[in-house]
């Protein structure tokens, strides 16, 4: 009997210590499980939240506001005063007049990169806002006109008047804007000659060749266009298509 209870007694101690290290087995193998998990989720690669773009910041320069222009007054000359005025581009209208008629005509200008790098060059070398020289050479021509330049930058502005110059790039600039007024001037009367006057088109074509030969252009290149025009242009005589003809040839070669 007593060894009957001896042996209960011991069988009971081993189930008791049998389950907590059951137990003990199981949550060890947890705990090493969960630092895997663990592991795993950290070795995965993170995601950097997307950076907010910025806006593009575009280094747009404000328009040049500075205007120029140049004026010529003759009463007893054929066209007897002309004003060009343009902008920082090139761009800008020419008026004249014809002597003994009192409407102005106004058309559209625009030099050419050639011309315009020419005229801006003038007026730099010149500097003309900073400077209040005298242009006026000592001798008087005034019986061949009058000319202006003007410039204002919308903080300063300045005139000058003279007939005639011995300041190389004041003189220069003028006939710079002279050669501009030609081509102007000789495009329009010939537009209007095709429209109006057919027949005044070869004399008008044979003084665009004089304009030409003489370098009294501002860019002949700027022609092409125009006279390829012509070369079709059934309203003028042939003659006058011909000589258009002939002067592409003699700009473009």
């Amino acid at each position: 009997m007593a060894r009957r209870l001896v042996l209960t007694v011991i069988a009971v101690q081993t189930k008791v210590f049998t389950f907590p290290f059951a137990a003990l087995l199981v949550l060890a193998g947890a705990s090493l499980a969960f630092p895997q998990d663990a592991s795993k989720i950290n070795d995965r690669p993170q995601q950097t939240p997307a950076a907010t773009p910025r806006p593009r910041q575009e280094n747009k320069k404000p328009p040049d506001p500075t205007r120029y222009a140049w004026e010529f007054r003759q009463p007893d000359f054929l066209v007897s005063h002309i004003v060009i005025e343009h902008d920082a581009s090139g761009r800008g209208k020419i008026t004249f007049e014809h002597r003994g008629e009192a409407t102005p005509i106004v058309e559209p200008v625009e030099l050419s990169i050639s011309a315009l790098g020419r005229v801006l060059g003038l007026w730099s070398d010149l500097q003309f806002l900073d400077s209040n020289q005298d242009y006026q050479a000592s001798k008087n021509f005034a019986h061949l006109g009058v000319y202006h330049l003007r410039m204002d930058d919308g903080k300063r502005k300045r005139t000058a008047e003279f007939n005639w110059s011995d300041n190389r790039q004041a003189w220069a600039l003028t006939n710079e804007y002279r050669r501009v007024s030609n081509q102007a001037i000789l495009v329009f009367d010939i537009k209007l000659a095709r429209e109006m006057q057919p027949l005044n088109a070869p004399g008008l074509m044979d003084e665009m060749e004089g304009d030409l030969t003489r370098g009294d252009l501002s860019d002949p290149y700027q022609l092409v266009p125009f006279l390829k025009e012509l070369l079709t242009d059934e309203r003028i005589p042939l003659i006058a298509r011909n000589h258009a003809d002939r002067l592409l040839k003699k700009i473009e070669k």
